[in-house]
């Protein structure tokens, strides 16, 4: 990210209500699938639902234990791993964190905006997912996960600016 932002940003984390529902909904199609949502994978959505923002490892790893206690490198990133995997989070390199999916499917290209002013990250439908998906095919490849990144400024950044 560039300079802070002294400005006000309208949006905030999710309700507890909400961060539940998206809770419920993952293992429900993890379960769908045959897969568990263990403990750590819970906890790991958890914390990436209630920060409503992209989350860098050491962060989760820190606040993962509910008593305080940070947890073991490998759990988080096992997590991080299966969650990715699933389509319930994505990494977002260009930052180093990693966000829940706000789409919900398992397959999908995603693409996010982020903003280099306040760090706000949006996840919008890929306008390219279709090309690049034909491409990877005319070229024989299959395409696993796409993840596309812009950066530039958010509307409440712009207007400030």
């Amino acid at each position: 990210m560039g300079e802070a932002c002294h400005h006000h940003h309208s949006d905030g984390p999710p309700s507890a209500g909400e961060v539940e529902r998206a809770l419920h909904a993952a293992e429900t199609r993890l379960i769908g699938e045959g897969e568990r949502m263990t403990a750590a994978r819970s906890r790991v959505l958890a914390l990436l639902l209630e920060s409503g923002e992209p989350v860098k490892a050491y962060d989760l790893i820190a606040r993962f234990g509910e008593d305080g206690q940070p947890a073991k490198p490998p759990t988080v990133y096992r997590a991080l791993e299966f969650l990715e995997r699933k389509g319930l989070a994505h990494r977002i390199a260009s930052i180093s964190a990693y966000v829940a999916c706000s789409s919900g499917a398992r397959d999908h290209a995603a693409a996010f905006l982020i903003c280099d002013c306040c760090g706000a990250t949006e996840e919008v439908s890929s306008p390219v997912a279709g090309d690049l998906g034909r491409a990877a095919e005319q070229a024989g490849y299959a395409i696993e996960r796409t993840t596309i990144e812009a950066h530039g400024r958010c509307p409440a950044c712009r207007v400030a600016a």
